[in-house]
């Protein structure tokens, strides 16, 4: 395969170092002619970078402020096999994020997904465990019928009182519930600098802090450390999420807002299951309390029409979804939550493509449109906006599919679904490496390089280490603080604890941009 980067340990990919002098390298390249000009640096626009390079495509993806700064971040950190898609009859989907969710924990990130227990406890109600034991069903006969699949997680079954208070000890005890399996994302932003990191490997160019300012036929004007410099592209890919008006005025969105409260995992009994409760009178909408390897539980998410120009600073959750989150989980309680409990909140924008038979303004139910993608083009301009998470790689072969047609370079098959991000290995070989298993969890087959440069925690009660913010320098593309703790690592998921650790990662950081 041309390009096909170093192999290491178990198969994983090496050389991909984001580091100082690849930047200045890559800076140095900037204006020459490319095949595909990528725009934005979240998980689509990470994917389709991938996609095209290990297609031997040359590659330049420009992200105007850093990997995963904007909705890929934000996420709720799932990788699902679509049992929502189902309640609204959109099989099919649900069956090509079943088949994704496949592929990322066999084979593209096996180190960055777990299976995750999600329990509907009984005290919800008991109409609400037999819908939900019958979509653990309908889950369960999707997954099987797509390839990898079968196997790939527990059945849905029923769960005792004992086992509910095992895994939820905060719930009202004294009865069972539904669990179903689904998968968890350790990190979502590491998935996006995974990505980005092995595309890289294949001979892409990765610039963050560059903006592109417009597109004039195949030539598009970026400005990156001062200077604007004129790139000729065969194809220009719009993947600016919400964003991605600004280069297409043919598309249509209708973004929506999706909240998550932060609360101290010792405040819930430290779950080991997701608690899945129903919003009050809908059967297909759930909040979550998410369990995190950090001590933290995620509470989400909501779903919110935004109206107005899209801001570039990130969204922040309003009281409203604030009581709903916390009244909702609170439903199931022995001791509610409050206010008080939560130390963090934060929100994403989500892309979602208004359909074209829809009125001139915003759709008002967002909760209600499809998560399909939309692949529109514009010239020599290919936008890919909307989708999941979860989809993101069928979303990115689809549009380097078309990119190939633009360019009129004939097919060329995608090696995506075969193909293991940097760091990834089969689970045998993640188990024998030498190191602590949350670093595994994150760094995979790297996870030893990254203890190796130091164990010391970046602020007291904190997982996170000095070593990993020197290996975000030296192999991840980080260049700020921000970059640090709100990206390569996520205390500034806690502003408290954020807050705590920005001495050291001015000093880190610092340091390791002098080396």
């Amino acid at each position: 395969m041309p390009g096909f980067p170093c192999l290491g340990q178990g198969g994983a990919v090496t050389g991909t170092r984001l580091d100082p002098a690849r930047r200045a390298r890559d800076l140095e390249r900037l204006g020459r002619p490319v095949d595909v000009l990528v725009v934005g640096g979240g998980v689509t626009g990470a994917g389709v970078a991938l996609d095209a390079a290990a297609r031997g495509l040359s590659v330049l993806l420009c992200e105007r402020a850093d990997l995963a700064a904007g909705t890929s971040r934000w996420s709720s950190k799932l990788v699902h096999g679509g049992l929502r898609y189902l309640a609204h009859g959109e099989v099919g989907l649900a069956r090509e994020s079943a088949r994704e969710r496949a592929v990322l924990m066999g084979v593209t990130a096996p180190h960055l997904v777990r299976p995750l227990p999600f329990c509907v406890p009984a005290v919800a109600g008991a109409d609400v465990a037999a819908v939900a034991g019958l979509g653990g069903v309908l889950g369960d006969a999707v997954r099987g019928s797509v390839r990898g699949g079968r196997g790939s997680l527990p059945r849905a079954r029923r769960v005792a009182a004992g086992e509910v208070a095992a895994w939820l000890p905060a719930v009202r005890g004294g009865r069972g519930g539904i669990a179903f399996w689904d998968g968890q994302l350790t990190d979502d932003a590491r998935l996006v600098v995974a990505l980005a990191r092995t595309a890289a490997g294949y001979g892409a160019s990765v610039l963050t802090g560059a903006r592109v300012l417009g597109v004039d036929g195949r030539t598009a004007l970026v400005e990156v450390e001062g200077r604007r410099v004129a790139v000729e592209a065969g194809v220009v890919v719009n993947a600016a999420g919400v964003w991605s008006a600004g280069l297409d005025d043919g598309i249509r969105l209708s973004p929506s807002r999706g909240s998550h409260l932060v609360v101290r995992a010792q405040r819930l009994g430290s779950p080991t299951a997701a608690l899945t409760v129903p919003l009050p009178g809908s059967r297909s909408r759930y909040v979550f309390a998410l369990p995190q390897d950090t001590g933290l539980v995620l509470l989400g998410i909501t779903d919110e029409p935004v109206a107005g120009p899209v801001p570039d600073d990130d969204p922040q959750p309003s009281a409203a979804e604030v009581e709903q989150l916390l009244g909702t989980v609170n439903r199931v309680l022995a001791d509610p939550l409050t206010a008080a409990d939560v130390v963090g909140a934060h929100a994403g924008l989500r892309p979602l493509v208004l359909p074209a038979s829809a009125g001139a303004g915003p759709g008002d139910a967002t909760a209600d449109l499809s998560r399909r993608h939309l692949l529109h083009r514009s010239g020599a301009v290919l936008t890919v906006v909307g989708g999941k998470l979860t989809t993101y790689r069928a979303m990115a072969e689809e549009t380097v599919d078309a990119a190939l047609d633009v360019l009129g370079r004939g097919a060329r098959r995608s090696l995506t679904a075969r193909l293991p991000l940097v760091g990834a290995a089969p689970r045998r070989v993640l188990a024998a490496v030498d190191a602590p298993a949350r670093l595994v969890a994150r760094y995979g087959t790297e996870a030893a390089q990254v203890h190796a440069l130091g164990s010391e925690p970046l602020a007291e009660g904190r997982p996170e280490t000095v070593g990993e913010l020197r290996f975000a320098v030296r192999a991840e593309g980080a260049r700020t603080v921000a970059d640090l703790l709100d990206r390569r690592t996520r205390v500034g998921l806690v502003p408290a604890d954020r807050a705590a650790a920005v001495a050291r990662a001015e000093e880190v950081l610092a340091a390791e941009l002098s080396r």
